[in-house]
């Protein structure tokens, strides 16, 4: 009787063992994904969510978790010191972390890849309409907001103006202001135009085009090639007509890509079922998040900077033709 009471207490305390082992139901290690994409306050948190939910659901043995952080400087720290194999960036920060320059001076991570590239934050200048601003020169002189001080758009205010050999910040009457003060300084006819780097159409300036007299300017195409010499994250992107009210005409910008970013340690096996998962579900994906809904397979590989991609996403895009 003893031995037998023995007997089953052994066998329940390995079947207890069995259940809380790192080992999922298919006998593969379970692999654990730390996630983190940026405020919960935006649109990349909820994407990034919503694509945590599609790994733990579709592959058996990842265990992917979904954080806030402070954005993509912040995941490529995290990535860099092994605390996060996955995360959310766009690419010109991506290429200073791999690089080690910038921000990541003295410190560059040769292990980061990109998995995906998605979809593409572009500049917009937005002018009042009675301003005469017609293009990007003929800001020199006018009253202009290029964004919060140290803000992504005014770094790229600078960035771009300067290019066209503009003094910045002396030669534009500039009030380092957010979306939301610039559009009630152009209604109030107080500045000319502002600067806003953000995915298209974004609410601030649907605002100011549909109540505040506002309008897009295009871009030089030879700029924007004459940037990528020095900086190769921009791209080329085109804001459809129609886009914003009154937008009778594409217009040209630049842009940046922001990629679902990862780490070269990460197994070739795992980052391949990820990469495959994300993208024979994109479309529900998209139903949930917006920023995804037009993304394609295609964009992935392009406008990546230079960056190296993890050979496991590799091997996903070479199988459906879109890499040789």
């Amino acid at each position: 009787m003893k031995r037998t009471l023995l007997l089953s207490i052994v066998i329940a305390m390995g079947i207890m063992a069995g259940c809380t082992s790192n080992e999922n139901a298919g006998g593969k290690e379970t692999v654990n994904i730390n996630f983190p994409t940026a405020a919960t306050t935006g649109a990349v948190y909820p994407m990034g969510s919503a694509i945590a939910n599609l790994w733990n659901t579709e592959i058996d043995y990842v265990r992917a978790s979904a954080q806030a952080s402070n954005g993509g400087v912040d995941n490529l720290n995290l990535i860099a010191a092994g605390e996060a194999q996955v995360g959310v960036a766009v690419t010109s920060i991506m290429y200073e972390s791999y690089n080690g320059i910038e921000t990541f001076e003295g410190r560059g991570n040769e292990n980061l890849r990109v998995l995906a590239g998605l979809y593409y934050n572009p500049n917009q200048v937005i002018v009042a309409k009675d301003s005469g601003v017609q293009s990007l020169v003929d800001l020199d002189g006018k009253r202009f907001a290029p964004g919060s001080a140290g803000g992504t758009s005014e770094v790229e205010t600078k960035i771009h103006l300067t290019a066209l050999g503009l003094n910045y910040p002396d030669d534009i009457k500039a009030q380092f202001v957010g979306f939301t003060e610039a559009t009630d300084l152009i209604r109030n006819k107080q500045i000319d135009g502002a600067w806003i780097m953000a995915g298209t159409p974004t609410a601030a300036v649907t605002e100011i085009t549909s109540t505040a007299g506002g309008m897009l300017i295009p871009m030089e195409a030879e700029l924007i090639e004459k940037l990528q010499k020095d900086y190769p994250w921009y791209a080329k992107y085109t804001i459809p007509a129609g886009t914003y009210d009154g937008q009778t005409e594409d217009v040209l910008t630049s842009a940046i890509k922001i990629t679902i970013c990862t780490d070269a340690r990460v197994s070739d096996e795992v980052i391949y079922e990820m990469t495959k998962t994300f993208w024979e579900n994109i479309d529900t994906l998209a139903e949930t998040s917006n920023v995804l809904k037009n993304v394609s397979v295609e964009d992935a590989v392009t406008d990546l900077a230079g960056l190296p991609i993890h050979a496991g996403a590799e091997k996903y895009y070479k199988e459906i033709g879109i890499l040789e």
